[in-house]
């Protein structure tokens, strides 16, 4: 490679700093951090970083010493500085000890580190280039192509530290997981495996969402190869991977980014630059390098470790200057409002990135107002993610769940409104982490009424999650109805599974997966109203929703909805056409825990009009339970999914 693009060992070329510079170099890991390489003949490591006003900058680690100045570094165009030092190889310990603007002298982690020391050491690792052998050429050919809004999506959101410990101090490693976590998401039914963030972080109760290094993947848990390994292992069991990425802050950590040249650099220097909710630094989004900082990252795992998705943390925190501020304590943009409009650019730009460079890689927003077109493309004055979580549903519907079902009609609201602006956005329905710490207990724990009671509802719950239009995500645990509030600190309780309740709750919610993946009318026309048909929405005094899923095909499934501890016979529900309907799901079903109360299997129509239909089913409804049929004709051959009853 010529100096134009920049490898001569010692020096960048002047393509990758000017690219840089302007914001826009998607690879700047490439050039940036500790490259292991020959320079003259002479093997060894060059060092670069980025620290425009600082005074001197130079590298100590384990082959120098940490003490004293190291070896000086010296300053290109554009306060990139680099320098070569011979004989240092992959796994050499490093810092940069930066003389900043202001005078002091600080040793600062490598931004662009690729690895990092095990916590609570703080040094950053020089990484070879890696070796790891891909396996999965046919799923990456197939994500380019894959048509994945009209395709079955539930996501298993997952802590990789606390999932499963076989002993209590000791974490779990990459290639662990790879051979337990995965083939669980997979005989649940999942299609995708989120992770809670697995950047490199100091602080372990920070969940990952507190990071300093946006390269490296942590090392409590192996080496990068290890993640290749896992993700690889991920794909050949169909599963695709999401990251949870945190572009919106960084904590203050003397060894990280905080006044990284002695001033204000990756942060704002002004009234923007903490985060008062979390005491941590708010990147600043107007400075080009910064942004191409994090523009790199996202691309980093898109591109080095395969990941099909990146989750957005906090992106209501970026997009508003006063998020969290009182009056005096934020700044309005330069039109007098409230957005901050570098970080919209910035979003635009990294979402355009993402799906330009790499087709069927998702970016999913955690945004959490009422911010316009967050999924539709930056060309419409959008923003251009993939999808962004419904929070108004996750909301409404916890608030439902944990009210008395004979007060469940004043709120019935709570069930209808959310499909008043379903297709405004492209939704996933998220029940998070975030719903079950902070003393909020676990989602078993927010349902209403005696234990029985609590089961069912939580079917109920899930049964609504899985056939209302939207992409479905489900935090670790829930899926056999976790009885404790989550905690990082220890594994989920596993011997769970050896109760019937929770048992059955496990093997409905892989029931669902099941169903997801066989009904395309449960799962293709997710983002279009075309998909979605009230039956009756207004029976606020049974507390009853009835409604049709359809797909282009016009093939349907009818979801009939109780939230009320009583059974409901003969209850009618038009139909659009006649014939016979197979209940193919109840929530209710002894398999699950339940009562066993239901239709048993098929149901025929009555030339009696109702709810708008020419025809209608007489139904028994099952106590704080959930039904799905379909027309017989829709089973003509093998039934490829039967629920146990």
């Amino acid at each position: 490679m010529s100096d134009a693009h920049g490898d001569d060992g010692e020096s960048i070329g002047d393509f990758d700093r000017q690219v840089f510079g302007e914001g826009r170099h998607a690879h700047a890991w490439r050039f940036l951090g500790a490259h292991v390489l020959e320079h003259h003949g002479v093997r060894g490591t060059r060092f670069s970083t980025w620290a425009p006003r600082a005074r001197a900058v130079s590298v100590v680690g384990d082959f120098i010493g940490w003490e004293g100045t190291g070896r000086a570094l010296r300053m290109q165009p554009g306060g990139i500085w680099s320098g070569f030092v011979a004989a240092v190889e992959a796994g050499a310990r490093y810092k940069f000890r930066i003389e900043g603007a202001d005078g002091s002298v600080a040793l600062k982690a490598d931004p662009y580190a690729r690895q990092s020391q095990l916590r609570p050491e703080t040094a950053s690792v020089v990484v070879a280039p890696s070796a790891y052998a891909w396996n999965d050429d046919a799923w990456m050919q197939g994500r380019a192509n894959r048509d994945w809004q009209h395709e079955p999506l539930s996501i298993y959101e997952a802590h990789a530290g606390s999932w499963r410990r076989d002993q209590a101090d000791t974490l779990p490693r990459y290639r662990d997981l790879a051979g337990s976590l995965v083939p669980y998401v997979h005989a649940q039914g999942f299609t995708h495996l989120e992770l809670l963030p697995i950047s490199e972080h100091p602080y372990d109760p920070s969940w990952g969402y507190q990071a300093l290094g946006l390269f490296a993947p942590t090392s409590r848990h192996g080496t990068p190869d290890d993640l290749r390994a896992f993700v690889d292992r991920c794909h050949a069991h169909g599963i695709g991977v999401i990251l949870d990425w945190v572009p919106a802050h960084f904590p203050k950590d003397a060894h990280g980014l905080a006044r990284f040249d002695g001033l204000p650099l990756y942060e704002y220097g002004d009234a923007r630059g903490e985060h008062p909710d979390w005491s941590t630094l708010i990147y600043d989004y107007g400075r080009p390098e910064v942004r191409n900082y994090l523009l790199a990252s996202a691309l980093y795992w898109v591109e080095e470790f395969h990941i099909d998705g990146l989750r957005v943390d906090a992106v209501a925190s970026m997009l508003y200057l006063d998020y969290s501020r009182g009056p005096g304590q934020w700044r309005p943009n330069q039109h007098g409002g409230r957005e901050n409009l570098e970080a919209v650019a910035f979003l635009r730009e990294l979402n355009t990135a993402v799906q330009q460079r790499h087709p069927g890689a998702l970016v999913i927003a955690e945004e959490s107002t009422a911010w316009p077109r967050v999924t539709h493309p930056p060309a419409s004055n959008g923003l251009g993610f993939s999808m962004k979580w419904d929070m108004g549903w996750m909301h409404d519907t916890l608030e439902l769940m944990r009210t008395d079902p004979l007060f469940r009609g004043e709120r019935h609201e709570r069930l209808t409104f959310g499909l008043t602006y379903a297709y405004s956005e492209r939704f996933v329905l998220a029940l998070s982490h975030d719903e079950v710490v902070h003393g909020k207990g676990s989602l078993l724990g927010k349902m209403h009424g005696d234990p029985w009671q609590r089961f069912a509802n939580l079917r109920l719950l899930y049964t609504w999650q899985w056939t209302r239009p939207g992409k479905k995500l489900l935090f670790m645990g829930q899926e056999f109805a976790q009885l404790r509030e989550w905690s990082q600190d220890r594994s989920l309780d596993w011997q769970l599974l050896a109760l019937a309740p929770h048992a059955g709750v496990h093997r409905m919610v892989g029931d669902l997966n099941a169903l997801l993946r066989n009904l395309p009318a449960l799962h293709r026309l997710d983002f279009a109203p075309e998909g979605f048909e009230w039956v009756t929405c207004d029976d606020r005094e049974q507390s009853v929703v009835a409604f049709l899923r359809r797909d282009e095909a016009r093939n349907t499934a009818l979801v009939v909805l109780n939230f009320t501890p009583v059974v409901r016979r003969d209850y009618r529900v038009g139909v659009p056409g006649s014939g016979r309907w197979i209940e193919r799901f109840n929530s209710d079903s002894a398999h699950y825990g339940g009562s066993n109360c239901g239709n048993f299997g098929a149901r025929d129509t009555e030339p009696v009009p109702c709810m708008g239909h020419p025809y209608s089913l007489s139904l028994t409804l099952p106590p704080l339970a959930g039904l799905i049929l379909v027309p017989s004709e829709e089973l003509d051959g093998p039934v490829a999914f039967e629920p146990g009853r």
